[in-house]
């Protein structure tokens, strides 16, 4: 089996990668920009075959998708930093609707049906009622950022393709994702990578934080992944699944919890950030994925607590 990983280089392709090479008989292949970092699959050397590709650009992405004509395809690259879209909305829309639009125009030009799965967001799903938590996949799409309507954009050309050519596409609605890897951009490695330099003493002993009060529901990076193999053993083409924990936790209780990895959280202080906060932000994310459960039989198994202390650990490793 062929299996074509777009941002194979990032947090998550990387650790798809991994789970992937674990498995008989599949020949990974990994797109990447010129300009990838690659630190997180330089282990993979030899045992991947690594494209480079824009995939913005769609003569670029016809070539490696018929040279490697794969079996299934792991859609992940894109801009998927929200603070980033609102800096940065029109490359963010650029980036995550034409990369996607080009991978479904090749295949289908080419003549050939791989399976295909969409890494959607909780983002899309945005302003949300107390009356309609936890989320479920029937929830009305509300986004609140740039971002988020990208992630929209992309869901709903999904379905379109699958509606009118018949692709095996299938879409899934990741809630927050994170574990080792996860670029210092994103809450937890960011609170984790504050508290490690502390330990180090390499700055003041306060660390900066944005809004604590938004709750957020997490699930680590290498149950999601499993839950991508999974959405496309024993999914259903043009269907839209919740990959999730089903529980959230304020921002604030994850930043106690690393303080609590720490010998020196007696002495660090809290600083409200005004950089860190949003122009608007979606006060509570929690998801219900009771659907793909049933259909897939995924549920997740690694407890939060270790996920936060494996990402403290890569954070000491690394620093």
């Amino acid at each position: 089996m062929r299996v074509l990983i777009t941002g194979i280089t990032g947090f998550v392709g990387s650790q798809l990668a991994d789970f992937l090479l674990t498995k008989e008989d599949v020949e990974v292949y990994g797109i990447k920009r010129w300009r990838s970092r690659t630190e997180n699959i330089e282990h993979l050397e030899g045992r991947i075959i690594l494209k480079e590709c824009d995939l913005r650009d769609a003569s670029s992405v016809r070539n490696v998708i018929e040279e490697a004509r794969p079996d299934r395809i792991f859609h992940l690259a894109g801009q998927s930093h929200v603070p980033t879209s609102w800096h940065a909305p029109e490359e963010t829309m650029s980036t995550n609707i034409m990369a996607e639009l080009n991978i479904f125009e090749t295949v289908r030009q080419i003549g050939i049906n791989p399976w295909i799965q969409i890494a959607g967001s909780s983002e899309e799903y945005g302003m949300t009622h107390k009356d309609e938590l936890p989320i479920k996949e029937t929830n009305p799409l509300r986004p609140l950022s740039p971002y988020a309507v990208s992630k929209v954009t992309q869901d709903l050309l999904g379905y379109q393709y699958f509606m009118s050519y018949g692709l095996n596409i299938i879409r899934t609605r990741g809630f927050n994702h994170t574990g080792p890897r996860r670029p210092s951009v994103f809450v937890c490695s960011d609170f984790a990578k504050q508290i490690v330099e502390i330990e180090k003493d390499l700055h003041d002993p306060t660390i900066y934080v944005g809004s604590l009060e938004t709750k957020r529901d997490f699930t680590d990076v290498r149950d999601i992944i499993r839950g991508y193999w999974l959405a496309l053993e024993k999914g259903i083409p043009g269907e839209v699944y919740n990959i999730c924990s089903g529980k959230g936790y304020k921002i604030g209780e994850i930043l106690d919890m690393l303080l609590g990895m720490t010998s020196n959280h007696t002495k660090i202080k809290v600083k409200k950030d005004s950089a860190r906060m949003r122009p608007s932000d979606v006060p509570v994310l929690v998801g219900n994925s009771t659907k793909f459960r049933k259909q897939t039989g995924w549920k997740p198994k690694i407890p939060f607590e270790k996920t936060l202390k494996d990402i403290m650990d890569y954070w000491r490793e690394r620093i």
